[in-house]
């Protein structure tokens, strides 16, 4: 269960108070290092899951989890600073934590969960430069953030939707099962 992609990941989540760490200390830019860093660890765990065959249901679950709670600490950190309105750390927030709660209950309802896709890979790196902006101060930082919320938002219902449709499938397939079980009896 704890292969090395799953223990990057768990990496990532041990990066959280180092990140509180670095920005509660006022230096800004390297916390955003710190978060980068996180970043990285995101990027060779899913690499070397796909690469070396080792994705896991574990994993699955967890990765989203790290990413989910690393953004929404950085949200959190960046909204007690006065950096991001609470407008946009609220929307951000709920969005994240109806991600990460979701999955949760499907995932412990048996259902099966979406990995990461090109959507929600873009949608990390939008958020990333959208951080860069405002820690760095740098123009149209906030109007840029709110793009990359309403993007965010975007992606989540596609996963909505791709997890109906997996799920529907599941169970089209079990219902199929279980008919031709039958016929057997």
């Amino acid at each position: 269960m704890l292969n090395l992609p799953n223990l990057l990941t768990v990496c990532r989540f041990l990066l959280i108070p180092v990140y509180i760490t670095v920005f509660e200390s006022g230096y800004m830019k390297t916390s955003f290092l710190v978060l980068l860093a996180a970043g990285l660890t995101d990027v060779l765990d899913g690499y070397i899951a796909r690469k070396r065959k080792l994705v896991t249901q574990l994993g699955s679950m967890l990765d989203p989890l790290a990413d989910k709670s690393m953004m929404i600490t950085v949200i959190l950190s960046l909204v007690f600073s006065g950096m991001i309105s609470w407008e946009a750390a609220v929307a951000m927030f709920l969005r994240d934590a109806g991600m990460i709660v979701g999955s949760a209950i499907f995932h412990f309802r048996g259902k099966r969960t979406v990995p990461a896709n090109a959507m929600g890979k873009l949608t990390t790196v939008l958020y990333y430069i959208a951080i860069l902006l405002i820690i760095f101060q740098l123009p149209y930082a906030h109007a840029y953030l709110w793009f990359v919320i309403i993007v965010s938002f975007i992606t989540s219902f596609i996963y909505i939707y791709q997890f109906n449709s997996i799920n529907r499938e599941k169970s089209s397939l079990r219902t199929k099962s279980d008919k031709s079980f039958n016929k057997e009896l």
